[in-house]
């Protein structure tokens, strides 16, 4: 009741947003901007918060949902000044590090795994196996380049030297990303940017994380034991609750499946 009472300050609030899956653009179960931004709004606005606390589980994906996330959090973090600290479990790599960056501190459990700061790109080759099975492809184009990477064809040197320089132009913001995000906390180590991860208490030597421990424990050590905590996270549509859209659920959750087996999860 303390909270209606006037002049009684109520127990400190903190707010709890859970970051878990691959990030995406689309799909059932994904991390993307659209999914989120009206829970990240709530959890920095509603009920005055101490602190927004960030668990964070993924192994990454799209690195323009994870930008754009990441911009938010921090957007909202400066306009309603609540500080931002980030709690990783299993994973937090590749997008999802860009994530767990976006909060001034980042705590771990000493077998979090942490980095991979690099990009991936990934397809298939079906050109030989047409081949044998008789197949002949006819593909028509305006534009000499317009089927770059197509996989019924044999790899061209071209689309791969195109392809890598788009990979190092991604990985260059990535880089800059961190660096701005950890600043001097970062080691002088020239792995640190080459897609290589990290456990716990490695990763906060190296600058990667601040220190070890676990959300409710640093919260009340920080606010006392009267914290209270407001979790949010994305809401599912009755629809896909109900199975909809199976066989893209079932896609998605290979590549997924196939992201987290990266970090042995």
């Amino acid at each position: 009741m303390k909270r209606y009472i006037p002049f009684m300050e109520s127990d400190p609030l903190v707010a709890v947003v859970r970051l878990q899956g691959v990030i995406a653009a689309s799909g059932r179960g994904t991390l993307n901007d659209h999914s989120l931004a009206p829970v990240l709004e709530k959890a920095f606005k509603r009920g005055k918060p101490k602190a927004v606390a960030l668990v964070i589980n993924s192994p990454g994906g799209s690195p323009v949902q994870s930008s754009l996330i990441g911009a938010r959090i921090k957007r909202l973090s400066e306009e309603h000044e609540v500080p931002v600290t980030a709690f990783v479990e299993d994973v937090a790599a590749s997008g999802g590090y860009w994530l767990a960056t976006a909060a001034e501190e980042i705590i771990l459990d000493p077998s979090s795994i942490v980095g991979s700061i690099g990009v991936i790109s990934a397809s298939f080759g079906f050109h030989e196996l047409m081949e044998r099975q008789g197949i002949e492809r006819r593909v028509y184009t305006a534009g000499k380049d317009k089927s770059v990477l197509d996989p019924f064809r044999p790899e061209r040197p071209a689309d791969v030297k195109r392809i890598k320089a788009l990979q190092a132009q991604m990985h260059e913001t990535f880089i800059n990303h961190v660096k701005a995000g950890r600043g001097a906390k970062l080691a002088d180590d020239r792995d640190l940017f080459t897609g290589e991860f990290w456990l716990g208490q490695t990763a906060v030597d190296l600058g990667l994380a601040d220190s070890l421990g676990h959300l409710i424990p640093v919260m009340k050590e920080r606010y006392g034991e009267k914290v209270k905590f407001a979790k949010y996270g994305p809401r599912r549509s009755l629809f896909s609750r109900f199975g909809a859209n199976l066989l893209d659920d079932a896609l998605l959750q290979v590549e997924e499946r196939a992201l987290w087996a990266r970090y042995g999860l």
